[in-house]
């Protein structure tokens, strides 16, 4: 086998493993294989789609660094990262080398660690403990309310056991139905705050935030 057919080879198992990573975490987990043998169109393969990336995408800014420089660590583990519409994510690449020590693939996951939030909004509640009146010289208005709408939107998923993004259409609908009521669509920035935190458009959050009308 002539080292480009071994290097292909080489691909296609990551290929397999990136499929099988992605569809075994669901909604958690984008799995992304890129080939670095063409950086202009690296990605391979993109399973469980979180970052709104699409096959043929070129290569980050890291693959890139991969390519130049053969001496790259095979293993970045656990950095912070962040998806396009904001939401946390913590992420693993790991570089792949062909029999000549040169990087041709790398499989690179992005954990979206904000599903965590109504668990985490759970443990807090545990342990909150009465700070008194501190310092909040620092505090903005338009801080406070985008913590507060976060914060609702948590609270609803967390009562119904799932991360927001992963809530039902009816339950997407009645919670965005509750927030106008609760005065938050009064705040300029709410609409692109609850789409980003359903992962729907703004359109969408404006439609269901119209009252239902009259038979």
């Amino acid at each position: 086998m002539d080292s480009g057919s071994a290097d292909e080879h080489l691909v296609q198992e990551a290929e397999k493993i990136a499929v099988a990573l992605g569809r075994m975490f669901p909604g958690l987990c984008e799995v992304v294989l890129h080939d670095l043998r063409d950086p202009d169109r690296s990605i391979r393969a993109i399973e469980n789609n979180l970052s709104g990336r699409q096959v043929s995408d070129p290569a980050t800014e890291l693959g890139l660094s991969r390519i130049a420089d053969p001496a790259f660590p095979d293993v970045v583990q656990n950095y912070p990262n962040r998806f396009p519409d904001g939401r946390p994510a913590k992420s693993t690449s790991i570089g792949i080398k062909n029999a000549e020590g040169r990087y041709i693939a790398a499989l690179c996951l992005n954990l979206d660690v904000s599903v965590l939030s109504p668990v985490a909004l759970t443990l807090a509640n545990l342990v909150a403990i009465d700070s008194g009146h501190g310092d909040t010289s620092l505090e903005t208005l338009r801080d406070r309310h985008a913590r507060e709408l976060r914060r609702a939107v948590e609270e609803f998923s967390a009562e119904r056991g799932a991360p927001p993004r992963s809530l039902s259409r009816t339950d997407k609908k009645a919670l965005v139905q509750q927030l106008n009521r609760d005065g938050y669509f009064e705040s300029r920035d709410a609409a692109r705050t609850i789409a980003d935190l359903l992962g729907v458009s703004r359109a969408t959050v404006y439609n269901y935030a119209k009252p239902p009308s009259d038979p």
